[in-house]
């Protein structure tokens, strides 16, 4: 089956980085062999159990957001402190103590990549919002900056009656104000009444993405309770996945593949909780077209139960000349 793409490149518009902390002012380069700005980044401490991290450029250097809590925004003039050319640097804190270990999970906004980050300031009334992704979205999520309120996110696979949220393991709900009940379009996504998207002078941001062929996918699956999981094309090879159980209680996993090695991945961390990362946790296989499902954890494989994904690529399946990649 040929998966053609348009971004041959994917380290142009998402990179995973590890790197180890030292408590001096320093700047982060990103492995890829083209240069990379970022617009997001998302840190987390691996060794440690402190909160994840997350920075934007439309908010600004060292404004920081935590997806495991619902804690209003913070500044932190020793965290984050700019988005440079290729990369990013770093203060004297965290998410640099000395020997900590990270990672560092980088988008670049982009309309082609289908990523756009949105800020807004809230009016208590349903409303829409625009965008830039060119197209409907398939995956946002908003959070207030201004009041602790929880991560409120929109699945089309889910629909705008029903949201989950970052910062907990809850199931899919229908809550009352989130997103109107309406389908966001190629040009705006709608906010109900509810302090959580849209409570009156108060200020919000929302991050926004679409499926790109051979770049992104946003999906689900069925669990089959096996070891021998189900395999999930994407038509690329994932070089990060983000997966939630919908239908029910499930951790937000996130895998990548800069912190294990091989096909197999099962360094484990998760969204909505601040742990240190679990080096025999849930497992996945890369593969050169999408990721297989190795173990029977409720997290990613209860039989029956409704899972919904996130994956960004590290490669193509086959890239624009018709040229296929491989697997790790």
């Amino acid at each position: 089956m040929a998966a053609y793409t348009t971004i041959d490149n994917p380290e142009l518009y998402f990179q995973a980085k590890l790197h180890t902390g030292n408590a001096t002012n320093r700047s982060i380069t990103l492995d890829g062999s083209e240069d990379m700005q970022p617009d997001f980044v998302w840190i987390k401490q691996r060794s440690s159990s402190n909160n994840h991290e997350l920075f934007d450029a439309v908010r600004g250097a060292t404004k920081r957001l935590y997806s495991d809590v619902t804690n209003v925004e913070d500044t932190g003039a020793t965290t984050l402190t700019s988005f440079d050319s290729d990369g990013f640097s770093l203060g004297t804190g965290n998410p640099n103590n000395d020997g900590g270990t990270y990672v560092s999970w980088c988008w670049k906004e982009s309309a082609t990549a289908g990523f756009d980050i949105v800020s807004f300031t809230g009016n208590g009334s349903a409303r829409t919002i625009s965008h830039s992704l060119s197209a409907k979205p398939e995956f946002f999520v908003v959070k207030s900056r201004t009041y602790g309120e929880q991560w409120e996110c929109y699945s089309k696979k889910l629909g705008a009656t029903k949201c989950l949220q970052w910062d907990d393991d809850s199931a899919e709900a229908d809550i009352a104000g989130r997103f109107n009940d309406t389908e966001p379009t190629s040009s705006v996504f709608t906010v109900g009444d509810a302090d959580a998207v849209n409570k009156n002078t108060y200020t919000y941001v929302t991050y926004l993405w679409r499926s790109v062929q051979g770049f992104s996918k946003m999906g689900s699956y069925t669990g089959n309770g096996n070891a021998d999981g189900p395999m999930i094309w994407t038509g690329f090879r994932p070089a990060f996945l983000m997966v939630k159980k919908s239908s029910g209680t499930g951790n937000w996993v996130m895998s990548d593949n800069k912190r294990s090695v091989f096909n197999r991945v099962q360094n484990t961390l998760y969204a909505n909780v601040a742990d240190a990362e679990l080096t025999d946790g849930v497992y996945f296989d890369l593969l050169s077209n999408g990721f297989k499902i190795k173990d029977a954890s409720s997290a990613n494989n209860t039989s029956g139960g409704t899972y919904i994904y996130m994956a960004f690529a590290e490669a193509p399946f086959v890239n624009s000349n018709g040229v296929p990649c491989n697997a790790r």
